[in-house]
């Protein structure tokens, strides 16, 4: 009777298992990381294949995948099959093969069946649908469970903080996250698993310790504490250079960003800065002034309101200026000191200005100087800088060769004469080409053509 029920059960069970199913994703949340494929039912008592194992998926099954996952078929804890398009994904690599995918595949059905009888009647493959969250998950809290050391680069000291505040991650190795992160019972029981779970002691610890090196270096780049609220960029930078290696490369996570709700000392360090920041007024000679002025006016004040009459409170108020009067003056003292400290650095600046507008006009002069005929350039003065040579001076005045009288314009005042032109280096003809020697008086008119010879020909 065994044989024939465990026949029997194989026989129902693998026509029952061997019916095409549709998966879709389970709830994912703006923190879930992994959910696994549930069956799709209309809700409408549609459905009249209930005696199927909820750990079966044969071939030709539909799976449903969403925008930002990757599904993935599971077939005895190893990863058969797998799809990051979003769409209807057929299954075509599953262990249980179905009569209703053609005639090709009645036989093995039927063989799959019959081998249910050696387990009793039981199917023996475990098939599952898996969901991987690909999307940045949002919303992880962190909290500093023991104040975090920082070196305050504006006062000069260590401080103690606490920090919470949120990050975020991304899983961007998937398949070192589903061999290293998420747990059996995700895949074998069909277990949702959430950013907060898996981030247990182990990852917090590693965060937290990342946290202090990132506030370390925030602290080199001289950052004060204040500011850190605005610098979620570089902390991310930062954290994410010192987790790669255990986040990153290990599991295949990595820190997207980090977001602080609060940054908060202890008492004690509260208590320092607050001493640091008073002492910091009375440094300050322009806050020192206007500190005494204030409490001047207000002893004025005083003095007229005092109930032993004004003349009491201004003699109590004129003996506490005296007592401070040595104050008074180191403070004026001080603001002389800062104001002939200013003067001079204005007076030194004006007199490098006035060197560079100097030596810009030297090499002004330069560059525009009077050329000697030596040939050395860029003279300003009346002598040559290469051989001494003066300046020549530039007259405008000629003597007739004539009468001798004195002409500024091209003919004489006083005969008519023309301005004799200066004996040119070389003269030529320019009807015939011929070359006058010019040693001698210059002809008239060219021995050889007859052509006048005139300013043209001169060269």
């Amino acid at each position: 009777m065994g044989i024939i029920k465990a026949v029997m059960n194989s026989i129902g069970g693998g026509l029952a298992d061997s019916y095409l199913e549709c998966f879709r994703p389970g709830p994912m949340g703006r923190t879930t990381v992994v959910v696994p494929g549930v069956f799709r039912d209309a809700g409408q008592n549609r459905n009249t294949n209930t005696k199927r194992l909820n750990n079966v998926i044969s071939n030709g099954s539909i799976i449903e995948v969403g925008p930002g996952q990757l599904m993935c078929v599971v077939d005895g804890g190893r990863v058969v099959d797998y799809s990051a398009e979003p769409g209807y994904f057929q299954v075509s690599n599953s262990s249980v093969p179905s009569f209703f995918n053609g005639k090709e595949s009645i036989m093995p059905a039927i063989r799959e069946s019959l081998d249910r009888i050696r387990f009793g009647g039981n199917e023996y493959h475990e098939q599952r649908v898996v969901y991987i969250n690909l999307r940045t998950i949002e919303g992880i809290k962190f909290g500093t469970r023991t104040p975090v050391p920082f070196y305050d680069e504006k006062y000069k000291i260590d401080v103690a903080v606490r920090a919470n505040g949120q990050f975020s991650i991304k899983i961007v190795d998937p398949w070192k996250f589903f061999n290293e992160v998420i747990p059996s019972e995700c895949v074998t029981d069909g277990v949702a698993l959430d950013a907060e779970r898996f981030i247990n002691e182990t990852f917090m610890s590693e965060f937290l310790g990342a946290l202090g090196e990132a506030l370390s270096g925030i602290s080199c780049d001289g950052i004060p504490l204040s500011r850190i609220p605005t610098q979620t960029t570089k902390v991310s930078q930062y954290m994410a250079n010192a987790l790669d290696s255990v986040w990153k490369e290990s599991r295949g996570i990595e820190i997207q960003n980090v977001g602080f709700n609060s940054l908060t000392y202890d008492e004690d360090t509260r208590k320092l800065l607050q001493r640091r920041n008073d002492a910091a007024i009375y440094t300050d000679p322009s806050i020192q002034q206007a500190f005494i002025n204030t409490s001047i006016a207000r002893g004025i004040e005083a003095a007229g309101s005092n109930s032993g009459g004004a003349t009491v409170g201004f003699m109590g108020m004129n003996m506490a200026m005296n007592a401070g009067g040595n104050f008074m003056g180191q403070v004026n003292n001080t603001l002389q000191q800062q104001q002939m400290q200013q003067q001079a650095a204005q007076q030194q600046a004006a007199q490098q200005q006035a060197a560079q507008q100097q030596a810009a006009q030297q090499q002004a002069a330069a560059q525009n100087g009077w050329k000697c005929s030596c040939g050395h350039s860029g003279n300003t003065g009346k002598f040559c800088a290469e051989c001494g040579a003066p300046k020549p001076t530039e007259s405008s005045s000629w003597k007739c060769p004539s009468c001798g009288a004195e002409n500024t314009g091209k003919f004489c005042a006083e005969c008519g004469g023309k301005k004799p032109v200066d004996k040119p280096k070389k003269v030529k003809c320019d009807k015939c080409g011929f070359e006058p020697d010019i040693s001698q008086a210059i002809p008239k008119f060219c021995p050889n053509c007859g052509d006048p010879i005139n300013e043209a020909d001169y060269l």
